[in-house]
């Protein structure tokens, strides 16, 4: 079976979310399970750099704007996966955001950048672009890569088959409708059934549409896209697609977290050696500049500061997490307004409250392994992977009970303490009060010791590796394809 994978970002080449995760991760969990995978990459300076041993496949010439475009195989440094890259310097050899610019903005041609991925996917399939190889089924990740669905679906030669993934509903690749003509696309495609909405040009509605089958990140989430309150407008496509819409639950790559090995935290241990844990959290501290209390119970948020990550629920609530006895730990970017209210907390709750507006990976995994808890609020969340890095590093999540954290976390009631199924702590109401009642359910455990570790182990013992997925999708694609797919 050949899978062509495409995509926008690939860790640890280019990240901004969990989607540069699955694209690291997910093809070789499949090529380990001998599926012949390619990837797909738009050719941005990091993705450049960081597929080696490129040689060239096919000039392509001007398109989409762009006066040169080339197509390039290599494979992603460090991994081996082999990958397409997508050379158009004029489109992708950008510093920064691969979506935004300096100043915040979405790049004013991300329409061509974005369609011309999709045209070439579509014409890797067709076996127009690589005589030597042609895959069996497209796999498109997210709205970047959704038009080679709809590009697909215009093909004139024999069909192949295509899954779109839905990694988050909101983001939808929105564009000026009258802008349409560039895509080079039939007129039928500008239609409310296809690529219209509500006026406007989308690029998620191509994947929704036109992919002969449809997967998000969770099953709960599956189920919750399908609904007025999490469709963003998009429900009424997505429950007409009845049963061909799925979710697989994403993994984590246990080459990169895991606490017994990871090179970028204090100290290592494991579910049988916590002592390691201890150390990570004094050095968190002291790198945050949080009180050197050893007792106190060190909340940490690692994420996009933004309104669906529930952090304006977190802000209400964090003076009663304070008088608690819990500190706080933030790290990452996004909104001013939040960015500002978490540097102006941790000036109001010196070495109780601490913000890092930034971002990077080694500071991310030192804040996983050295809190006691990690949060998320959010309103909505299509899987979360930062839960499941908690649990892989005894770092018992709070989560509100939505998406892949329903799927993930069991709540530490009295009868999972008992029968010792409780990974973690879930609220339900999207409100300051249900996070800070969920916050001191948690503390209370945390202060009885011997019954806390039992939480961390037990969230420790879970399997959410890469593998599981992977055996979904190869069945995914078998379903699809309707042979063994050798």
């Amino acid at each position: 079976m050949k899978v062509l994978h495409v995509g926008a970002e690939i860790f640890p080449l280019i990240k901004t979310g969990g989607l540069a995760d699955v694209m690291g991760a997910l093809p070789q969990a499949l090529l380990a399970r001998d599926a012949q995978v390619r990837l797909l990459l738009p050719g941005m300076p990091a993705i450049m750099q960081g597929v080696v041993r490129q040689r060239l496949v096919c000039e392509i010439g001007p398109a989409f704007g762009a006066a040169r475009v080339r197509l390039q195989l290599g494979e992603v440094q460090g991994s081996g996966v082999p990958a397409y890259v997508i050379d158009a310097p004029y489109l992708y050899r950008r510093d920064g955001n691969p979506y935004l610019d300096a100043d915040g903005a979405e790049w004013g041609d991300n329409q061509q950048r974005f369609a011309l991925l999709g045209w070439v996917a579509a014409h890797l399939a067709g076996g127009e672009i690589d005589t030597d190889w042609a895959p069996d089924l497209v796999h498109a990740h997210d709205w970047h890569a959704a038009m080679c669905c709809a590009y697909l679906a215009a093909h004139p030669g024999p069909s192949v088959a295509s899954v779109f993934t839905v990694h988050n509903l909101a983001y939808q690749g929105l564009f000026d409708a009258n802008d349409y003509h560039l895509l080079g696309l039939p007129a039928r495609f500008m239609a409310h059934h296809a690529l219209e909405f509500h006026g406007q040009l989308s690029f998620m509605k191509a994947g929704l549409a036109y992919a002969q089958r449809v997967t998000t990140v969770s099953p709960t989430y599956a189920r919750e896209m399908a609904t007025e309150a999490f469709g963003f407008g998009l429900d009424g496509l997505i429950r007409a697609r009845g049963t061909d819409v799925s979710g697989i639950l994403n993994g984590v790559d246990g080459t990169v977290w895991d606490p017994q090995t990871d090179p970028r935290i204090g100290a290592n241990y494991s579910s049988r050696t916590l002592r390691g844990k201890a150390d990570c959290k004094a050095r968190l501290q002291g790198q945050m500049g949080l009180a050197a209390d050893p007792d106190a119970p060190l909340l940490a948020i690692v994420s996009r500061l933004t309104e669906q990550k529930g952090l304006d629920l977190l802000l209400e609530a964090l003076p009663a997490l304070v008088g608690q006895g819990a500190q706080i730990a933030v790290l990452g970017t996004g909104d001013a307004d939040l960015e500002a209210a978490f540097v102006q907390a941790a000036e109001r709750h010196p070495g109780r409250v601490a913000a890092h507006i930034a971002y990077d990976e080694t500071s991310a995994h030192r804040m996983v392994a050295g809190a006691d808890m990690i949060l998320l609020p959010s309103r909505f969340e299509p899987c979360g992977l930062t839960q499941l890095y908690g649990l892989r590093y005894g770092t018992v999540p709070v989560v509100r009970r939505v998406g892949g954290l329903a799927d993930t976390v069991v709540d530490a009631s009295a009868a999972a303490l008992a029968d010792d199924t409780a990974t973690g702590f879930v609220f339900g109401p999207a409100t300051a009060g249900a996070l800070a009642g969920a916050v001191e359910r948690a503390i209370a455990v945390y202060r009885r010791g011997d019954v806390w570790q039992a939480v961390m182990r037990r969230g420790m013992a879970q399997d959410f590796s890469w593998d599981p997925a992977a055996r979904d999708y190869i069945a995914l694609y078998r379903s699809i394809l309707g042979h063994g797919g050798d």
